[in-house]
């Protein structure tokens, strides 16, 4: 991974000493600021180029749920608070990890592994391609191109701005959101079932209250308000 440029904001000092010594131990990080407040991490953040956020969230004024709203232009955001019922709420905000106090430091440790693959598909994700004829799309990968039929694609999964495209054999990344690859005419066979997740109606192979099994026994989650997608 890149160096990454970082901010922690947290009101306790106790809190803010701790994920600043955490983050220091990964030389990939650089710290940019630590502060005790949103209103004082605010401009900072307009002025710099962030790629992840350490935010808690109940903090005086301005709290860290109403901070990520005003700075979403930020790739990575990971909160770190006592409260996990905003856990729900966060992740509506693009948030990547969500860590409950007391910090350890092996949870930490796993937030960064998702930091890391996050970044890394991230640098790597490549422009959508149009397909060369009704079953097969061309993804780039460097400086080749990828053919890859449409029958052969397990489900696609939103991760922000990209959209993994799983098979059997890889997952390619495309820089396209989810909701924008479903409107391309070589996608109307999928659809969505979850927020993240969409598939091929001729591959599910049971319906379950909380998920759905494909052909080859991947399980998706299935969305509450998706459901009704699935009257066949």
């Amino acid at each position: 991974m890149a160096i990454a440029n970082c901010i922690i904001v947290d009101d306790d000092e106790i809190d803010r000493l701790m994920v600043t010594s955490f983050v220091k131990r990964f030389p990939n990080l650089n710290i940019v600021g630590v502060f005790e407040s949103a209103e004082k991490a605010l401009p900072v953040i307009e002025k710099e180029r962030i790629d992840i956020l350490f935010l808690d969230i109940d903090m005086p004024e301005l709290n860290g749920l109403e901070l990520r709203k005003k700075t979403l232009e930020v790739p990575v955001c990971i909160y770190i608070t006592a409260h996990p019922e905003h856990a729900v709420e966060s992740f509506e905000l693009e948030t990547l990890d969500f860590i409950i106090k007391p910090i350890k430091f092996e949870r930490f440790a796993q937030t960064m592994n998702r930091i890391e693959e996050f970044l890394e598909i991230k640098h790597k994700a490549q422009l959508f391609e149009s397909s060369i004829g009704g079953d097969t799309i061309y993804i780039k990968e460097g400086h080749e191109q990828t053919k890859v039929k449409l029958h052969d694609i397990l489900y696609l999964e939103a991760l922000k701005d990209y959209t993994l495209i799983v098979t059997n054999q890889k997952r390619h990344c495309v820089l396209s959101s989810i909701g924008n690859l479903l409107k391309e005419s070589h996608f109307q066979s999928f659809i969505r079932i979850h927020r993240s997740f969409a598939v091929q109606k001729q591959y599910i192979k049971k319906i379950g209250s909380l998920e759905i099994e494909l052909n080859n026994n991947v399980l998706i989650p299935l969305g509450r308000s998706y459901k009704d997608n699935l009257i066949l």
